[in-house]
């Protein structure tokens, strides 16, 4: 719909100038937007507002030299009106809206797909969490972040690969080592002092424990190192794999788990450091290997080479970064948390010293979720005392709502998450809401079989009988799908989904009160089963790319 009317109103520009009532400047993008209030019709742009300033004439001079050159299409139009200082709003016919039924019927699951991403490879990088622990409620927001918007950028014509990098190499990774030989020397009677900065958790306990029952004392004589090495070596594929677990129950699937370890094995790091260093981006400095991020744009130059001689994580983020560029991708999106906000100009100052665009790296940087139950904020564990595991959530709300509550909001926005809410079984909680409206018409279907009602497709005369309010209002929100999908694509925003969905579920369940779906009236009964079979598609293709079940029952 949008595509068509943008159409008739590049054609009106072009025939305006042609006559000399309308200047030859350039004009800008048209854009439509859809009205606040129906009186204003269907769909509005201010393109004569943005080309008055060119022109140097009033907007709504322009605006009416459009107007009137513009081709009156009654199969697609029934009104055009210049209003205000210049807007144009324009008004669908009724049988053009409902064409949308015959499409969604043609298409499918395959309605509301654009080819807005023009098929450039996408590679969407989120959750990473280091393999040291359990993964918790802000880790479950970043996965149904990542994987909503990898599954709507695929729906808008862009290629996407999902991709988690595994922090296995460095700090992290002796910390937890350190903490299990602290806990396990415990378990066999010997003294060692536990990390000042180690983890302190249940979960460290509990592997020591294991490791106690399956080894007894067999390993208490190995060295420090040798038993910290040994530990890490035996439990990080462990906690990975528990990781792997939660995220796959969660229905989030990876294309690449990609090592950080892998970076050194296969000397990545010091191969990209050297070509820094030999483009004269990188210097030695007191011992230490700088890079001139200051040059792009960072507050000061960063160290890649610690004057111990240990790599920073900036310098396998750097090599890691330039991996990504070299396997092709034409964007990169990474989703981090709002702790590093300040790493970013770091980041893409590194995308520009190795000389890529550093456009080509988005970072989406998330808030923090807040758990609450009966008004209360809940910041333990009931079982264990400690931070709320990503499992814990699953286990009491379920995957659907937990998917659908995280993303609510969007990802700039702190997210408070009410498990009560998440919870009940009624109109309040929107993901009940939104699946209700689905179970209500797949009940609607089956009633319609049981008493043999005619549910093939039905004339354009017959779905001219879909002409109340309740009934257009449905049909012009599920024209709106592709709209919004771009738009999601586009400004990296799932959230809008869950809003389009709850709109789409409201105006069915004011349908469903007014109209009588199955009647005496057999050409009215088969426009309006074909009406709920279109919203049946949409729903289902909604909650598709948020990663929610679309029930027959509830």
């Amino acid at each position: 719909m949008r595509d068509v009317i943008i159409d008739l109103i590049e054609k009106a520009i072009g025939e305006a100038k042609s006559r000399g009532i309308l200047p030859n400047v350039p004009v800008a993008n048209i854009e439509l937007e859809r009205p606040k209030r129906k009186e204003h019709g269907d769909w509005a742009t201010n393109i004569a507002l943005l080309v008055a300033s060119r022109a140097s004439r009033p907007a709504r001079e322009i605006a009416e030299a459009i107007v009137e050159c513009m081709e009156k299409e009654s199969q697609i139009l029934t009104q055009i009106d210049v209003a205000g200082p210049g807007f144009i709003n324009f008004r669908l016919s009724p049988r053009f809206i409902r064409r949308v039924l015959f499409e969604i019927h043609q298409k499918g699951s395959d309605f509301g797909k654009s080819s807005i991403g023009g098929g450039r490879r996408v590679q969407v990088e989120f959750v990473s969490a280091n393999p040291v622990g359990p993964l918790h409620v802000g880790h479950g927001r970043w996965a149904a972040l990542g994987d909503a918007l990898a599954n709507v950028m695929g729906y808008a014509g862009y290629k996407v690969e999902r991709e988690f990098y595994i922090n296995d190499y460095g700090s992290q990774m002796e910390k937890f080592g350190r903490s299990i030989c602290s806990r396990y020397l415990e378990l066999v009677g010997k003294e060692y002092r536990f990390p000042e900065d180690g983890y302190a958790g249940e979960y460290i306990k509990d592997i020591a424990k294991r490791i106690y029952e399956e080894h007894g004392d067999a390993l208490a004589h190995l060295d420090e190192r040798q038993l910290v090495d040994r530990l890490i070596e035996m439990e990080y594929p462990r906690m990975l794999e528990s990781i792997k677990g939660t995220l796959k129950r969660m229905g989030v699937e990876f294309d690449v788990w990609f090592s950080e370890r892998e970076l050194y094995r296969r000397g990545d790091v010091d191969e990209t450091l050297s070509m820094l260093e030999e483009k004269g981006e990188a210097y030695w400095h007191e011992g230490a290997l700088w890079l001139k991020t200051s040059s792009y744009g960072d507050e000061k130059d960063r160290v890649l080479i610690r004057s111990n001689g240990e790599p920073t994580y900036f310098a396998s983020d750097v090599a890691y970064h330039r991996d990504k560029m070299e396997r092709g991708f034409d964007l990169v999106i990474n989703i981090w948390g709002a702790d590093h906000h300040g790493y970013v100009p770091r980041m893409k100052a590194g995308m520009k010293a190795l000389g890529y665009d550093p456009s080509a790296l988005e970072v989406i940087l998330g808030q923090l979720v807040k758990l609450y139950r009966g008004g209360e904020p809940v910041t333990m564990s009931k079982r264990t005392g400690e931070i709320i595991t990503l499992d814990e959530l699953l286990d009491e709300v379920g995957v659907d709502a937990s998917r659908y509550f995280f993303l609510q909001r969007s990802s700039d926005s702190h997210l408070d998450f009410d498990i009560d809410l998440a919870k009940k079984e009624s109109p309040e909680n929107p993901v009940f809401y939104v699946q209700y409206a689905h179970a209500r018409i797949c009940s609607i279907l089956r009633y319609a079989k049981e008493v043999g009602a005619d549910d093939s497709v039905p004339t354009e005369e017959e779905l001219d009988l879909l002409s109340t309010e309740p009934e257009m209002d449905l049909c012009k929100k599920l024209g709106e799908l592709e709209d919004v999908v771009e738009f999601c694509a586009e400004k990296r925003a799932p959230h809008r989904l869950t809003g389009y969905a709850e709109e789409l579920a409201a105006l069915f369940h004011a349908f469903y009160r007014d109209c009588r779906v199955i009647s005496d009236d057999a050409a009215l009964t088969r426009a309006r089963i074909f009406a709920v079979k279109g919203v049946k598609q949409v729903l289902m293709t909604v909650l598709g790319m948020l990663g929610v079940s679309a029930p027959e029952e509830m």
